[in-house]
């Protein structure tokens, strides 16, 4: 029995690990062989481990040994003219692109008054210009295959203002206009373009960064609420995230465009 999206090539940013890597195995497991990129390098400002040239390899390793295919650089998505390079050497080697995953991105907590410019600079720069150089990049194999779908990562902070993350809910905001633009232009192309919104996920982000909010809840008790899930679940899986990109990356939803497709456990019902 075929896989889901077997036969084609899915580009995925942020690949070294947690929501990323999740993505490549998941779509890897139905059939997709795999362009990664990460950076794999120290982050300033970031609170939690930053990935390593280690991850990015256990992440092919992981891919072959569900016997697909497998091109892994190591590359900054702010950084134009890199991914480029990546790119058309991952479609050069595997042939295609079908599935664009625009996932990678970084999280810094705090305040209004504690968000410095270069907070700010590198979350939007990740986050959302990231997002452009990914989409804008890979939009033309897309079309040249035929169609494709294009998935970007937003947040439960792209559609609600959580607390304590003015940039990240900024650049995640940016995500959700960015899908609706492109998924109106590319639409006669039959590219369709959606975003993924979870809630927390169990990924060194996830967890380990999020142990910052607890000075600052405690100093403003009334927004706690607002990160509370309205399911008995804290946090979610990365796999969770993954089986609603493999949904879309796949045929099942070929008339599904312009959708901010929540995994939230209700986060944003509140």
């Amino acid at each position: 029995m075929a896989g889901r999206v077997e036969g084609k090539v899915a580009f995925i940013t942020g690949a070294a690990r947690g929501q990323g890597r999740s993505h490549a195995l998941r779509l890897a497991e139905e059939g997709a062989d795999i362009i990664a990129v990460d950076l794999a390098s120290p982050i300033p400002n970031i609170d939690y481990p930053s990935s390593t040239e280690e991850d990015l390899a256990e992440t092919v390793r992981l891919v072959e040994a569900l016997d697909r295919r497998i091109v892994a650089t190591k590359t900054d998505v702010r950084d134009r003219d890199a991914m480029r390079l990546a790119i058309e050497s991952g479609v050069g080697q595997l042939g295609r692109l079908d599935i664009v995953v625009a996932n990678a991105g970084i999280c810094v907590i705090d305040d209004w008054k504690g968000t410095s410019a270069e907070v700010w600079d590198q979350t939007i720069g990740t986050n959302l210009t990231g997002v452009w150089n990914t989409v804008s990049l890979t939009a033309q194999h897309l079309i040249d295959a035929g169609g494709g779908s294009i998935i970007m990562t937003s947040s439960a902070a792209g559609l609600k203002g959580l607390p304590f993350l003015s940039a990240y809910v900024a650049a995640k905001h940016g995500v959700v206009g960015l899908m609706r633009a492109y998924a109106t232009e590319l639409a006669e192309y039959n590219v369709r373009v959606n975003s993924v919104h979870p809630t927390g996920v169990d990924t060194p982000m996830g967890t380990l960064g999020g142990g910052n909010f607890g000075p600052l809840l405690e100093a403003h008790p009334k927004l706690g609420g607002m990160l509370a899930n309205l399911l008995p679940v804290e946090i979610t899986q990365p796999v969770d995230i993954s089986n609603a990109v493999l949904f879309l990356a796949s045929d099942e939803s070929r008339y599904v465009t312009s959708l901010t497709m929540t995994v939230d456990a209700g986060n944003t019902q509140y």
